[in-house]
């Protein structure tokens, strides 16, 4: 969060006042215009202001970031005005690899304030690119079913009067069905351009188009994606229509709608663009009308 609060500190008193509620804030950073010895030696005074900005950041969860080296922030050429500290940053508490920013006083080219600049660590993180998957309507959808419910119908449930047997018996029901799943399901890969109403007729005739490259093949494949579409979604619009019977969901699939032109009322040609004029209009087609 990017905070300037000037010389009257309204930003400070709005964020007290309103006791923003923001969640999981990392960085409060900006010019909070104050000057205190907390962080700037230079200064031998306390100020009252300061109590209000470590309240407002410890409602945030945020500490006072400790500076890499101590140099003013704001430099002025005016005599008798000495260079302070006043651009202040405040990191997430708790944070050991979080904890301190850097100044760049070579880095403030024509500015009076010097950039301010802190590290902050990002977590490898591993994104999952494939996944095993059974298509819906698909034979192998039909042979997982039925493996499942054969599994289900032989289970042994003779004996379940001790925690440990109903737990082989779990175990063993699931570890069924994960073989299952794993006998039928297929490896994907996800990307931008999965599409999931492609089945495997739309694969094959894909790659026989691949493999001949003829125009007759190209022209199988097009049908056959925009047959296999409308059938898909011939099947959708029906499931949300009938069983959802949340027909406004089918709005992602259409442009948005433009609203008709709206006219304003209008009183002896004039247009009536305010309360005084509705009103006024109002009023004297109501008399008009009720002495006739």
């Amino acid at each position: 969060m990017n905070i300037y609060s000037h010389s009257s500190h309204s930003a400070l008193k709005y964020l007290k006042d309103t006791e923003a509620n923001i969640l999981n804030l990392l960085i409060m950073t900006g010019d909070f215009n104050i000057r205190d010895s907390i962080w700037d030696p230079s200064f031998p005074h306390h100020s009252a202001i300061s109590d209000n900005l470590m309240i407002i950041a410890d409602s945030f969860n945020l500490d006072l970031s400790i500076t890499t080296h101590c140099v003013p922030t704001r430099y002025l050429d005016m005599a008798g005005n000495s260079n302070s500290v006043i651009n202040l940053m405040f990191l997430q508490s708790g944070l050991t690899k979080l904890n301190n920013h850097s100044i760049h006083p070579d880095w403030q080219l024509s500015s009076d304030h010097t950039p301010l600049t802190v590290l902050i660590p990002i977590a490898e993180e591993n994104i999952v690119s494939s996944k095993f998957s059974i298509a819906k309507n698909s034979e192998e959808e039909a042979n997982f079913i039925k493996d499942v419910s054969y599994a289900i119908k032989n289970i042994d449930t003779s004996d379940l009067s001790d925690p440990y047997l109903l737990e082989g018996v779990t175990n063993t029901l699931a570890s069924k069905i994960e073989n299952t799943w794993r006998v039928n399901s297929k490896q994907v890969k996800i990307t931008r351009h999965s599409k999931s109403w492609w089945n495997k007729e739309c694969s094959l005739a894909l790659s026989n188009y691949r493999m001949t490259r003829s125009l007759e093949n190209w022209k199988i494949f097009k049908n056959k994606v925009k047959t296999t579409k409308r059938s898909f979604f011939d099947i959708k619009i029906q499931e949300i229509a009938n069983k959802k019977r949340g027909p406004w969901e089918l709005m992602n699939w259409v442009n948005k709608y433009k609203l008709p032109t709206i006219e304003a009322i209008k009183y002896n040609d004039q247009q009536c663009l305010d309360i005084d004029d509705l009103w006024n209009a109002l009023y004297s087609t109501f008399n008009t009308a009720l002495y006739r």
